[in-house]
């Protein structure tokens, strides 16, 4: 695959000044030889999911909705990246994952894009791309507090200062770890805080129901209230009247003579 890239023989610096010649200073160390064949297997192994189908299944896989919280992750470049750099990439992935380009597979196709799509837009914003930046300073801070703890301890046993992290790789993979981890514990907290609000407005949307609804109420009574008084005060009026004729009425019936005082004789 890199043949057209790579050199097609690679001298040897050692084995040059045995044959009695002087090393030249073209001649790639045996550090940066590694470093070049490194970033060439990066690159193949960058390359080997650039198909349309394995980025969709990248951008899909089991616990996407987390991994794709990494924008950088999802467009695949580095967080360093130009806007420039940005813009080419997202064109490049958008198309290989577009469902116009995944016929036979839209539906996944469309959501690939979608996430795409998101990331891009989001990294296209100063505040939310600098959010993005700080989860992975913070979770490459981290990994470097965990290795200078972990070499203090060592230290201190009186061991060897070497770690596993001082490999290049497995420290970018701690880095990449911690960094999902930090942008997983915020979309939890940000779904918890996205609940309460939720529960909270829809507690106060109920306390202003239930305060319109008594208010409604309130002012039915008292409309009512206004409209059957004239007829309470003549039930009243008619109820006092009735009353009054009954009570002369009763009167009049035990009203009873005097009594006649007998005068006696001597």
């Amino acid at each position: 695959m890199w043949s057209r890239d790579a050199p097609t023989s690679h001298v040897n610096p050692g084995k040059m000044a045995a044959a009695g010649g002087e090393p030249s200073s073209q001649v790639p160390s045996d550090d940066l030889f590694q470093a070049f064949i490194s970033e060439v297997k990066q690159i193949e192994k960058r390359d080997s999911v650039l198909t349309s189908k394995q980025q969709i299944d990248r951008l899909l896989r089991p616990g996407a909705s987390y991994f794709n919280l990494n924008p950088f992750e999802v467009l695949q470049i580095d967080p360093e990246a130009t806007d420039d750099e940005l813009k080419k990439r997202f064109r490049a992935l958008s198309i290989l994952v577009h469902p116009d380009k995944n016929q036979d597979d839209p539906e996944r196709a469309q959501k690939a894009f979608e996430a795409v799509d998101k990331a891009y837009k989001l990294l296209l914003e100063p505040e939310q791309k600098k959010r993005a930046l700080d989860v992975i300073h913070a979770g490459q801070e981290y990994v470097e507090h965990m290795v200078k703890e972990k070499k203090k301890q060592l230290k201190k046993d009186g061991k060897l200062l070497d770690v596993e992290e001082d490999d290049p790789e497995v420290f970018r993979q701690a880095v990449y770890k911690q960094t999902m981890k930090l942008f997983a514990e915020l979309e939890i907290k940000r779904k918890e805080r996205e609940a309460k609000d939720m529960h909270e407005r829809k507690r106060a949307r109920e306390e202003e129901i239930e305060a319109a609804e008594k208010a409604k109420r309130e002012r039915e009574w008292q409309k009512n209230f206004e409209e059957t008084r004239d007829g309470r005060v003549d039930s009243w009026r008619t109820f006092q009247a009735k009353g009054k004729k009954t009570k002369e009425k009763k009167n009049r019936s035990f009203l009873k003579p005097p009594k006649v005082k007998m005068e006696q004789r001597e």
